[in-house]
């Protein structure tokens, strides 16, 4: 398999380790943090209000690139898992089940959210450093593979672990995980020291920092265009985050099993779609009838399309099966999207691939932020209806974006 060749590579596989052990850490504390403040509080708005808080430094950091630029450095990157560490640690020290507990939860989740908005991108920015030009595909299907395993395994250990620890205490053990990958950046920051594309902070990567998002795409339509379509994919995605269990509810009777078994799904489906992805990564751009600089943003669009009609799919779904195997199927669908653009940006120079990884994020988070807020009456309203909706949308984005990428120039 062509993921156990670039783990071959002790700088790639302790890397590697440790963002699974990160973006674990990460998955469990978003979990976590949910389940106390629903617990304590009994509100899903103080629970809504605890992951639209999370995503607003993302929002907000968007367009400091200069500030993005400075920690451009794997020992930068270590430091900023520290203090992901120190926060989760926080917790259990400072949380009560009272308005006072509840604010500084806010606060450490904001906190949280604003070294998350920071480390992303830079870690996006500077994984391909490590491998030759021509592995560039590959290190991007198997750094989303820790996306994957996350999905999976947070879910189950979740459960797992809160039967050993409390919720307050599981917080504990996700600063365990970050430290381990404070430790393993800062080994690997011995190791590399050089910053993005080997130049001190006050070079091109502080220099493109400073050049506007829109002048960046305006010379990549192409980009443009995926990161317009991974919006709408973004804000539908609120459809089936907040309509899915009254969906399996109302329609097929399914209480909190059926929901973990749609979600288990749809994590075993990205797993597998992960290792396809892998195994067609080395493939050349322009092997097919599209020329090589449209290959790429065709499939990307193509790919969303079709998780569109799977989302539509499960408002007209007529048994557990059929939402079962669409859920598989969205599964399968996500790491081909998610890599196929990292793959393509991973070709641009370091800095500008640092403010297009940046812009993206800044784009996807507002708009699953604006579904969040604007889609849940929609749901409450028609549940079914919703999800033919929000499907047809990202269906008709995903097509708009096929038929607009192979007219623009790259």
């Amino acid at each position: 398999m062509k993921h156990i060749r670039l783990l071959r590579c002790r700088s790639v596989r302790v890397l590697w380790l440790s963002m699974t052990l990160s973006v674990l850490g990460d998955r469990l504390y978003g979990l976590a943090a949910m389940w106390v403040v629903y617990e304590a509080t009994g509100s899903s708005s103080r629970t809504g209000l605890v992951a639209a808080v999370e995503s607003l430094p993302y929002i907000a950091l968007g367009g400091a690139g200069y500030l993005m630029a400075r920690f451009s450095r794997w020992r930068s990157l270590a430091w900023l898992d520290a203090g992901r560490a120190a926060v989760a640690l926080a917790v259990p020290l400072f949380w009560s089940p009272d308005t006072t507990g509840f604010l500084i939860t806010l606060t450490l989740v904001l906190l949280l959210g604003t070294l998350s908005a920071v480390f992303d991108p830079n870690f996006g920015a500077l994984v391909p450093q490590l491998v030759p030009v021509e592995e560039l595909p590959l290190v991007s299907g198997l750094f989303d593979l820790t996306s994957r395993i996350a999905g999976v395994v947070g879910q189950g250990s979740v459960g797992v672990l809160l039967l050993l620890v409390s919720e307050i205490e599981l917080f504990a053990v996700d600063g365990c995980t970050f430290v381990v990958s404070a430790l393993a950046l800062g080994w690997l920051g011995r190791r590399t020291a050089s910053p993005v594309g080997g130049e001190p902070p006050t070079g091109p990567v502080r220099a493109t920092a400073g050049v506007p998002a829109r002048s960046l795409l305006h010379r990549h339509p192409r980009i443009a265009i995926a990161v317009a379509v991974h919006g709408v994919a973004l804000f539908t995605a609120a459809v089936s985050t907040v309509g899915l269990p009254p969906l399996l509810v109302s329609r097929f009777g399914q209480g909190a099993t059926g929901y973990g078994l749609a979600l288990a799904a749809t994590a075993a489906g990205g797993l597998a779609g992960n290792l396809l992805t892998g195994q067609l990564a080395g493939r050349p751009a322009g092997s097919g009838s599209s020329g090589p600089g449209e290959s790429w943003i065709r499939t990307y669009c193509l790919a969303w399309a079709l998780s569109g009609c799977a989302l539509a799919g499960l408002g007209v779904a007529d048994s557990m099966a059929v939402v079962i195997t669409l859920c598989v199927l969205s599964g399968l669908l996500f790491p081909v999207c998610a890599v196929t653009l990292r793959a393509h940006l991973t070709r641009f120079a370091p800095a500008e691939r640092l403010r297009l990884l940046t812009v993206d994020q800044t784009v996807t988070r507002s708009a699953g932020l604006a579904g969040l807020l604007l889609l849940p009456p929609v749901v409450d309203a028609a549940p079914a209806g919703a999800f033919v909706g929000a499907g047809v949308l990202l269906s008709a984005a995903g097509l708009a974006g096929w038929w607009l990428g192979g007219r623009k120039a790259p």
